[in-house]
């Protein structure tokens, strides 16, 4: 048991670290003062988001883009509220904004991959910017973009997501939820630095759309719930196609945290779906030795309270664990300004195997309901 437990402490810590350096290997991008040639196509699905539409929509009539080189693609997904008056409304008050308002053509198990292709059937042109309904962006979002396009020539981007800061929610949670996208934003930055990308974020992802249809979209993937980022992205990594990580923060976008801890399970039991159909074989590694390591943890644990762990063996492992997640999440604390966050460390350290086991666990036995619908295993 120790040796077993040994190897797989030694193998997280690794994992963790050559994540680290691979942030690190990715350099902040500060952009050119340019004249804007990128146009954009944004595509946005919705479903039942009338709290928030009106945010969103308002940042995006704020952007620092010329008019004519972006449009809008609202996609709503069978909304039972407002939330289509509501882009109705914000179309006829902004008449010089291009914005369409499209309905989902449904023919899949996943409506979000069936939205974003709906939209993209319908796009004018050829860059491709996904976000979500209940996200906001700054004025610079697009010029970045532009920029590194520009310099970059990647086929596609992936860029930064973090929780707003201004929603009220303050509990632990929050933090928590804070604390956990900040360690998944440094890794998925860590995979692009040591040039093995296995992780992304649809709210904030530009592709091409030559691109998108040379991979054949969502094709092989299609009746999978949630994935319309990560599929994709190893899609074009395998047909060889250039992908980049925009490290900036002008082009970060923040989204609302979980409202509660049942919301929050049922938000990481969608993510963790997906992980068997991975097809990156670092990304499955990674995944892997992540739920060892932590089911190592709570493991020792329950042998401590029964008196077959010695107390030196599980603080051990305690310790490295908690030093190598620290430094991960660290990174992007330090990225985003967040630093006084990690006062919750300790906390969030603790309760954090047992969520993540118990929510790794689930999502093997179990579907989960989303927006209303329930998505079978």
């Amino acid at each position: 048991m120790m040796l077993v437990a040994g190897i797989i402490t030694f193998l997280y810590v690794f994992v963790l670290l050559f994540l680290l350096y691979g942030y690190h290997q990715v350099p902040e991008f500060t952009g050119k003062n340019s004249a804007p040639n990128t146009p954009f196509s944004i595509i946005i699905p919705f479903r039942d988001e009338a709290e928030n539409l009106p945010q969103l929509l308002k940042s995006l009539s704020r952007l620092h883009y010329p008019a004519h080189l972006f449009e809008i693609l609202l996609v709503n997904d069978a909304s039972e509220d407002a939330s289509e008056e509501i882009c109705s409304s914000f179309i006829r008050a902004h008449p010089r904004m291009k914005i369409r308002l499209l309905q989902n053509e449904r023919h899949t198990g996943s409506p979000k991959k069936d939205a974003v292709k709906t939209a993209i059937s319908e796009a004018n042109f050829d860059h491709i910017l996904t976000t979500d309904a209940d996200c906001t962006m700054p004025a610079t979002w697009l010029e970045v973009f532009d920029s590194f396009i520009a310099e970059s020539g990647a086929d596609l981007v992936a860029a930064p997501v973090r929780l707003r800061e201004d929603t009220g929610e303050k509990g632990f949670w929050k933090r928590f939820q804070e604390l956990d996208i900040f360690s998944l934003q440094t890794a998925t930055v860590g995979g692009f630095g040591v040039k093995i990308p296995f992780m992304c974020n649809g709210a904030n992802l530009c592709y091409s759309k030559n691109g998108f249809l040379k991979v054949q979209g969502f094709e092989g993937n299609e009746n999978i719930g949630s994935g319309d980022d990560i599929f994709l992205l190893e899609k074009f990594n395998r047909e060889g196609l250039k992908t980049r990580f925009l490290k900036s923060q002008a082009a970060v976008v923040t989204t609302h945290p979980q409202p509660d801890l049942k919301s929050l399970v049922a938000q990481r039991i969608r993510w963790a779906a997906k992980t068997s159909a991975y097809k990156s074989p670092f990304g499955k590694f990674v995944g892997l030795i992540v739920l060892l390591m932590n089911l190592t943890l709570v493991t020792a644990v329950g042998g401590f309270l029964l008196n077959q762990t010695e107390p030196e063996t599980l603080f051990l492992l305690f310790v490295f664990k908690f030093n190598a997640d620290f430094a991960l999440i660290y990174a992007s604390a330090k990225l985003f300004d967040r630093e006084k966050v990690l006062k919750s460390y300790f906390q969030a350290s603790l309760v954090y195997p047992f969520f993540s086991s118990y929510v790794a666990i689930l999502s093997l036995f179990r579907g989960y309901n989303w927006k209303g619908r329930q998505f079978k295993k």
